[in-house]
């Protein structure tokens, strides 16, 4: 049975230092996220002991394999929502709770767009007046530089990781027809002249396969470090994707993609072999091409557009549904409506993807670009289309022109604002946010599978988090009520 859905994202933004004398990338978000959580009531550090950043789901361990001593001494902060903020090579880097339904990370994404708006608010306050730190929701810096937006999965550790690689490989490739946030330029290498491309990410993979998240980017990543029993779980870690700011993709780049893991966990794929024969390839050409007419070489010979493949993978999974159900993204009642969703989506590409203008990015900043180069009689070489480019993501709420589009909305203002300082009851996030909430005095540091606790004894005490869908509001939540001190917490516990 394929395991019930647990969701993160992990969002690394674009910065700029606005008249800041000696600045650089890393002691800006520095000073940004300093200025946020200096505000806060509690602030708890990261807890680095479990990281093992280098050990690969092919059954190896890189050389190195802990995280670097500089990441250790610069900012990193766990707020009371259960999300981790904090300065990742050069960029704020905020990852939400675990999440237990795509909905529900999707409103926990928006309350990240809200942390930094109010991080560059307060770094005003400290600046010298004219100056201020500008933070962007994008991808690409436009000179041959990327930053990312992560996604993980909890998944069945007994699928095999081969076949696990070729299912997921072939859907990163072709959703970015409607997950791609939409770019002006060209950073393949050996390309002059500018274009429009559907991802912003997709020219900088270039294997398949691999582990690394800054070079030699690959399409799939073998990270295999489940911050959760390793014997039962894996965390599928993907960094091909692109940072979102219409709730609807981000909807649809969660949900389908666990919805693709189920069935490759309830082996509901049949003996399809819709694998990719060269898949860089394929991500570079299908992201180049926003009339979505180019076809791609599957290994069988066949040759389908990315609309194509999704349609397939949309059938598989609409059998699924009726078989089995839509419970293990989080609810039937959500899985109903992702799966409804995504073909209205596929639809609406099909016939006209200018019918998906308030919905998905790069369909939005494409007629953007459009209309203004018709207006002003420009082409995209113009430095001004560059910069409205990079306008669409600005997160000042005055200068956004995403903002100005009043694109479509799956959540409420309520519940963004409440997920800026509350965890998710549904996952063991409640448990770490509670306790950050509660007793931040007597933690000593945080970080996704356990909490380090000195309540004053001989040694230091670890509560393990192991199981991502226990310590949540059903589990914890009378404990919580009923305890006055983190001693009493742990004897609770440990009872």
């Amino acid at each position: 049975m394929a395991l019930p859905k647990v969701y993160g994202l992990e969002t690394e933004y674009g910065i700029q230092a606005v008249n800041v004398p000696e600045s650089n990338p890393t002691t800006a978000a520095s000073l940004l996220i300093n200025a946020y959580v200096s505000g806060l009531p509690s602030g708890v550090g990261w807890d680095f002991e479990d990281e093992t950043p280098g050990r690969d789901a092919r059954g190896f361990q890189r050389d190195g394999g802990q995280a670097p001593d500089v990441e250790r001494h610069l900012v990193n902060t766990v707020l009371t929502n259960g999300a981790r903020f904090y300065v990742d090579h050069a960029h704020p880097e905020y990852s939400t709770p675990e999440c237990s339904s795509p909905r529900q990370l999707v409103v926990h994404d928006r309350a990240g767009e809200v942390v930094l708006q109010r991080a560059m608010v307060a770094a005003r306050r400290v600046l010298p007046p004219g100056q201020e730190i500008v933070v962007y929701k994008n991808n690409s810096d436009g000179k041959g530089n990327s930053y990312g937006c992560h996604e993980n999965y909890l998944v069945e550790r007994a699928v095999p990781f081969p076949l696990l690689a070729r299912v997921l490989c072939t859907h990163l490739v072709t959703r970015q027809i409607y997950t791609g946030a939409g770019k002006v330029g060209c950073e393949e290498e050996g390309a002059h002249a500018p274009r429009f491309e559907i991802s912003q990410r997709a020219d900088f993979f270039e294997e398949e396969v691999g582990l690394e998240t800054t070079l030699k980017r690959p399409i799939v990543n073998t990270r295999d470090e489940p911050h959760a029993d390793p014997q039962r779980y894996r965390r599928v870690h993907v960094i091909a994707g692109d940072a979102n700011l219409a709730e609807v993709a981000t909807f649809l780049k969660a949900g389908v993609t666990a919805l693709v893991l189920a069935l490759l966990e309830d082996d509901a794929l049949g003996p399809h072999e819709m694998y990719l024969a060269e898949p860089v390839r394929a991500v570079h050409e299908l992201s180049h091409d926003p009339t979505l007419r180019t076809t791609v070489e599957l290994v069988d010979g066949r040759r389908l557009s990315a609309l194509e493949v999704q349609w397939e993978l949309f059938d598989l999974a609409h059998k699924y549904a009726e078989e089995r159900g839509l419970g293990v993204l989080g609810s039937e009642e959500e899985g109903r409506a992702l799966l409804e969703r995504w073909e209205h989506v596929l639809a609406g590409l099909e016939a006209d993807p200018a019918t998906l203008r308030r919905e998905l990015d790069w369909v939005a900043k494409h007629e953007l670009v459009d209309a203004y180069c018709a207006r002003h009689g420009c082409g995209l070489d113009d430095p001004r289309v560059a910069a409205l480019d990079l306008q669409y993501h600005d997160l000042r709420p005055e200068r956004s022109l995403f903002a100005r589009l009043k694109m479509e909305t799956l959540i409420e203002p309520g519940e963004i604002e409440a997920a800026v300082s509350d965890p998710p009851a549904t996952t063991r996030a409640y448990f770490r946010g509670q306790c950050l909430k509660r007793f931040a005095p007597a933690i000593v540091a945080a970080n996704w599978d356990s909490i380090v606790f000195d309540v004053g004894r001989d040694a230091l005490q670890r509560v393990p988090m192991m199981e991502p869908l226990r310590g949540t509001a059903a589990h914890v939540g009378t404990l919580f009520d009923e305890v006055h001190n983190p001693a009493e917490l742990l004897e609770r516990l440990s009872g």
